[in-house]
């Protein structure tokens, strides 16, 4: 397929130069010219200090527009590699380290210890700073008393240049080093544009975290493709939500299912501005949507709600609900919306329509393999295919469906459960509002099914009632054992439920 676009700096001609490009709640609008003369301004600075294409440049920035086009603007000529700012000193020293960071980019006055780990490393700091009075996101970089040296490699990166560089969350094992290339990501900007059929009368609300995929690419840059906008908040509020919903008018927003579940709570308090909106659509992505919230959310916004499957591997996107009028489906997260997708045995054989295994997939937007891990990339490609870790099969209209992440996959004593199928359960209990199913430790059975559960405001629901519950409507088996209620289940720095290691944190295992 010849796509339209193969780098960031071609990506952001694709706006008319007069149009908004990058937004913020209160902030007039960076337009199309504005963003690409900050892209080339930007690139011209870190040339002039001798970095180039393929040298990596760490950002830490708050969430909001500075984040959004520092990103944008790094890349077009060098490697951005965002960071967490919630990271603490010794998290700055691990990733500085590990990513052979040639700079560090960082808001002027941003109190963060990354400064410290920098100087410790030796690792340049270049200051950005925000222009006053102009477009949102719209800057200056303070270089300081830097050498003035050419780069190894000046100028705007070519497609096979790496744009973007991510750690994988490394949950279980030492994070991975997730190099895309400046094609790998056009071409997800593209077919997320494709899917969502965004052109410039779009306006996106980025509520994600911009040190991660999902707003990176899914947010920003497929809004960038369509030549649409998006205007960046400081990051998820639940109760700034409404306001900025009601401020911005997007036609579409991008959230992960706590988000989205959060943001349903506070519906009913806010039915004026949902009733001012103009969505067109909403979409999930980076963790499965239980189908109740899916519906909820629908009979609020009255729009369709988008479901998507996406991984840092795959710059983000590999499946997607399409648009009305053809069919989505809860509990399914679409149809192949880029790279090829397959169903896998352990043993590398592809099977057919309705077979469980691992789900492969393969195409522009896959990343060529992990950075100097020959170990995880033995285990992670098979004849051309990346295996996700995920476990789903394929029905017979091509419709994916997820089973859950194999390493979440709770053994008791052999049978294998899917905490996806017991959370979906557990929701459909009228008190319930969020589930996490995961594993805890077993002395005979090795693993025993556990649940975290929180109620919906007014309601209650005890133990053993709940336990019933389940029962009718699962085997035994898969009942869970110990249902803990809480106020609030833990999460991961991007919102997500994390099932692994929670029986740790929640004291139930040493």
């Amino acid at each position: 397929m010849k796509y339209p676009f193969e780098t960031i700096s071609e990506l952001i001609t694709q706006g008319r130069p007069d149009d908004a490009a990058i937004g913020a709640p209160g902030r007039p609008a960076l337009t199309y010219a504005g963003l690409q003369d900050l892209a080339a301004r930007t690139v011209a600075a870190l040339n002039r200090v001798g970095i180039g294409r393929g040298d990596r440049v760490a950002i830490v920035l708050p969430n909001g527009p500075e984040m959004a086009t520092a990103f944008v603007a790094a890349a077009s000529g060098a490697t951005s590699a965002p960071l967490n700012p919630a990271y603490r000193a010794d998290e700055f020293d691990f990733y500085l380290g590990d990513l052979n960071a040639k700079a560090l980019l960082i808001l002027r006055g941003f109190d963060s210890p990354a400064r410290a780990m920098a100087t410790q490393r030796g690792v340049p700091i270049i200051e950005l700073v925000p222009t006053e009075g102009a477009g949102a996101g719209d800057f200056t970089v303070e270089t300081g008393d830097l050498a003035s040296t050419a780069p190894l490699q000046g100028g705007i990166a070519t497609a096979e240049d790496v744009a973007l560089v991510l750690h994988t969350s490394g949950t279980t094992s030492r994070p991975k080093i997730v190099p895309l290339r400046q094609r790998n990501v056009a071409a997800s900007a593209h077919h997320i544009r494709e899917t969502l059929a965004l052109t410039h009368t779009d306006v996106c609300l980025n509520i994600m975290p911009l040190f991660h995929i999902h707003g990176l690419i899914a947010a920003v840059l497929s809004s960038l493709a369509g030549g649409a906008s998006v205007s960046c908040t400081p990051g998820f509020n639940a109760l700034k939500f409404f306001g900025w919903f009601d401020e911005v008018k997007p036609s579409w927003y991008t959230a992960v299912p706590t988000m989205h579940q959060a943001i349903l709570s506070r519906a009913d308090r806010n039915k004026d501005e949902v009733a001012r909106g103009r969505l067109r659509l909403v979409r999930s992505s980076s963790a499965s949507l239980p189908p109740q919230v899916m519906e909820a959310l629908e009979a609020t916004f009255g729009a369709p709600v988008i479901e998507a499957y996406g991984m840092t591997e795959a710059s983000h996107q590999m499946a997607s609900n399409p648009l009305p009028p053809r069919p989505r489906f809860p509990g399914s997260v679409g149809i192949a919306a880029g790279p090829e997708i397959a169903i896998m045995t352990d043993a590398g054989t592809l099977q057919p329509s309705g077979e469980l295994g691992e789900i492969v997939i393969r195409g522009p937007n896959v990343t060529d393999g992990y950075e100097a891990n020959p170990e995880a990339n033995a285990k992670g490609f098979t004849a051309g295919w990346f295996r996700t870790g995920d476990q789903g099969y394929l029905d017979e209209d091509g419709y994916l469906r997820l089973t859950g992440r194999l390493k979440e996959l709770i053994n008791r004593g052999g049978e294998k459960i899917s905490p996806l199928e017991v959370d979906t359960i557990l929701m459909d209990h009228p008190a319930v509002a969020q589930v996490a199913t995961f594993a805890v430790r077993h002395d005979k059975l090795g693993e025993e099914v556990a649940a975290a559960v929180v109620l919906r405001d007014g309601m209650s629901v005890d133990e053993r009632t709940l336990r019933d519950f389940a029962a009718e409507r699962l085997a035994d088996f898969k009942v869970p054992r110990k249902i803990l209620f809480m106020a609030e289940i833990p999460k991961g720095p991007t919102g997500k439920l994390q099932r692994i290691g929670l029986a740790k944190q929640l004291g139930l295992e040493a």
